[in-house]
């Protein structure tokens, strides 16, 4: 448990140092942000394939019940409101989901690996 913890200290690390990188350098071609911007995707896929791995290893963990239920969430309602709805505030309401369902499975990681 304390390597799956880690790599999502490393798979979180890596866009922030990357982003902070682009922004300290100003760097005018953006390489360096936009790099980091699109380790996120691996960042959450990370996450969410240990958070299924570690809800099928011990299925009654209220918490990675919670948060696979939270990843769903924010993908039926992405798709609901591309598909359906198509109301702009939904997207605003979208964009902090991620950051709160990555800092809960942080929180998770951290408390088995320090168990």
């Amino acid at each position: 448990m304390k390597n799956i913890n880690y790599l999502n200290y490393f798979f979180v690390g890596v866009p922030i140092f990357l982003v902070a990188c682009g922004i300290l350098t100003n760097e005018s071609s953006g390489n360096l942000i936009g790099s980091g911007l699109l380790f996120l995707i691996l960042t959450g896929l990370f996450q969410v394939i240990f958070g299924i791995k570690m809800l099928m290893d011990d299925p009654k963990d209220t918490n990675l019940q919670h948060y696979i239920k939270g990843v769903g969430f924010f993908f039926a309602l992405w798709l609901i409101n591309g598909t359906v709805l198509n109301f702009e505030i939904i997207y605003y309401i979208l964009v902090p989901i991620p950051i709160v369902l990555a800092i809960f499975f942080s929180m998770i990681t951290y408390k088995k690996a320090h168990k």
